[in-house]
């Protein structure tokens, strides 16, 4: 083994580490993904460092070209990781190293691999709020195609998986995206609260070095740099919050996902999945498998799993570095990589599932689903008090389930045997598509509520 890493600790160790502190330090095997991060903070900590006079103007060129010049290896597949220097700000630096010479021993003054990789860590994170607010954009407009094409579709509503009272296809789909909002709500929150720059916090204390630790947040897209550097270095809420808000998410998924799996099945037959989603059976040539939607349901496990391993990994940490945080990322790009692969998969497979209209509507007539509107109905145009509506309705029930009809089936004269105040209008709000129409309130089922919900919500998707 070559001394070569212990140049980079400045000499302290007369031999390098063995193999097993070797495996068990070196952190580039994951690390390595914040490449593009760690380069752009560098980049940014040494033009502060040029205009705070603390670099030469040259050496900040060489190290910005230098540094240039790794990303596009990185990039392009040519650069070569290497263990022994244990994680991504090493590799980098002594890369530069190679190719500029003694300025790249510069680029770290006033700053320790403690700030540095609670910089390039905030990045990444913030990075991957917005591609996930990204993702569900898509996913919001593709819930919305669904529900704009079935705003008029009827279907069951459920509580306890009973059927309860009938609903739009389309208010169905928008309750998803006020779900999905809600997530975007949280990353953007996250985001806000993450946006805080770490660099120049050093080690743990600050640096007696004369920088100007606002130029590098701005430069960095930052809202101001962090105001306590033991808190810098030490903080990673951040990732936390991240993993709160995707697990919510990966949730919000998952449920989706289930419906999806009940609702494709032979027993219910209210969608059809696409090819593109679904796979066969190997030894049953009828078999059709919800298999993304299984797949998607099942995330939620791994990205609770992240969340809770870092909650433990952080809840017995005294101020300020130590080097259990090393273990803060891996469980971290992995949630990441899984609510990303949950969302894509979750938008195509809404857009190319079918409904099954008629399947639904027949759905939605079934198990008296309509009872409510019946009692609404004798408390609206009978005065009735609304306890001795619902015992009456369930008497009415009693009758048609003995008779084997529906509610809309039983003769007048029979309900009138049960109460003697009814109408023939009664007849009015007894079938299912009369039953959605008469929910008007705002956020009620009717296709003209829902509509109006969808005009908002592509209003403020635009």
């Amino acid at each position: 083994m070559t001394n070569d890493s212990n140049a980079m600790w400045g000499g302290r160790f007369a031999a390098g580490p063995d193999a097993i502190m070797e495996a068990i330090n070196a952190s580039i095997g994951f690390d390595k993904r914040l490449y593009a991060q760690d380069i752009a903070g560098s980049r940014a900590h040494a033009a502060m460092l040029a205009a705070r006079g603390i670099l030469t103007d040259s050496d900040a060129a060489a190290i910005r070209e230098g540094l240039l010049t790794v990303l596009s290896e990185i990039e392009g597949g040519t650069f070569r990781f290497r263990t022994d220097l244990e994680d991504i700000h090493m590799n980098v630096e002594a890369r530069l190293k190679e190719l500029i010479g003694e300025p790249a021993g510069r680029l770290h003054t006033a700053r320790s691999r403690n700030d540095q990789v609670a910089t390039d860590f905030r990045l990444w994170v913030r990075d991957q709020c917005d591609a996930a607010d990204a993702a569900l954009v898509m996913l919001m407009r593709a819930l919305l195609a669904q529900a704009e094409a079935g705003a008029d579709w009827v279907m069951p509503g459920f509580t306890h998986l009973q059927v309860a009272q009938p609903v739009t296809w389309g208010h169905h789909m928008l309750a998803y995206v006020e779900m999905f909002a809600r997530d975007r709500g949280r990353f953007s929150d996250a985001r806000t609260r993450m946006n805080e720059c770490p660099l120049g916090a050093a080690a743990l204390a600050g640096t007696s070095f004369p920088i100007d630790r606002a130029a590098t947040a701005e430069a960095l897209g930052f809202d101001r740099p962090a105001a306590n550097s033991l808190d810098a270095v030490s903080d990673r809420d951040f990732a936390l919050e991240f993993l709160s808000a995707a697990a919510i998410c990966a949730m919000h998924l998952s449920r989706m996902a289930e419906e999806l799996v009940i609702w494709s099945s032979a027993q219910f037959r209210f969608v059809s999945l696409s090819d593109r989603f679904s796979t066969g059976s190997s030894i049953m040539p009828q078999k059709k498998n919800p298999d993304a939607a299984e797949l998607i349901r099942a995330k939620i496990g791994r990205i609770l799993g992240a969340q809770v391993a870092l909650l433990t990994v952080m809840k017995g940490l005294p101020l300020a570095y130590s080097k259990d945080m090393q273990e803060d990322k891996e469980q971290v790009f992995d949630a990441a990589d899984s609510l990303m692969l949950a969302l894509a998969a979750m938008e195509g497979m809404v857009r190319d599932m079918t409904a099954n209209v008629e399947v639904l509507e027949t759905a939605a007539a079934a198990g008296f689903s309509t009872a409510t509107d019946l009692a609404d109905w004798l408390v609206r145009e009978l005065d009735m008090a609304f306890r001795d509506a619902h015992h009456v309705t369930g008497t009415l029930v009693a009758l048609a389930e003995k008779k084997g009809c529906d509610l809309a089936e039983l003769p007048l004269e029979e309900m009138r045997s049960v109460h003697d105040g009814i109408t023939q209008g009664v007849f009015d709000v007894l079938g299912v598509r009369n039953s959605v129409a008469s929910r008007t309130s705002y956020g009620g089922t009717a296709p003209d509520q829902v509509r109006a919900q969808i005009a908002r919500w592509k209003e403020k998707l635009r």
